[in-house]
């Protein structure tokens, strides 16, 4: 060392302490506090929407399980009885019943058919066949996938 050298006598520079992570900003709490509220609004319209939508997925089991029977009986016009007093019965819950129950016939299957799309509507022939003892010549398999549509995607009355 060199006496006569200044700087020689000066300690070494000490740096300051890193910035710590904790406490965060008000900012961050004002953002977290955001984010859970938005996440909880979330669920509850999730969970509300789910909710909303149990005769659906009651309707759709219920459809399936139609179907299985037809598929083991064979029986038409029983099966397609048994849609449309399906059908009935959710448009019951979505709809209101002064505009529901008196619907029969073409009237009915109109009414049904403005929730489906062209490649998806009903055939005139639905119209009696749910209230014929013998049905005449009918697509099971488009009036299944009708009904399966029509339960998933109709719109319900505000």
């Amino acid at each position: 060392m060199n006496p006569q050298d200044p700087l020689a006598n000066l300690h070494p520079l000490r740096l300051p302490e890193p910035i710590s992570w904790w406490p965060p900003a008000a900012g961050w709490w004002i953002l977290l506090l955001g984010a859970v509220l938005l996440v909880a609004t979330l669920a509850y319209l999730l969970y509300h929407r789910y909710r909303k939508n149990a005769y659906r997925r009651r309707a759709l089991r219920q459809l399936q399980s139609l179907y299985t029977d037809y598929l083991a009986k064979d029986d038409v016009s029983h099966y397609v009885s048994d849609i449309n007093a399906l059908l009935k019965s959710v448009a019951l819950l979505a709809y209101p019943r002064a505009e529901v129950a008196p619907q029969h016939g073409e009237g009915w299957r109109a009414f049904l058919n403005r929730s489906l799309p062209p490649t998806e509507q009903l055939q005139p022939a639905f119209a009696d066949a749910a209230y014929q003892k013998t049905c005449p010549e009918i697509d099971v398999a488009r009036v299944h996938r009708a009904a399966q549509h029509w339960i998933k995607r109709h719109k319900v009355a505000p």
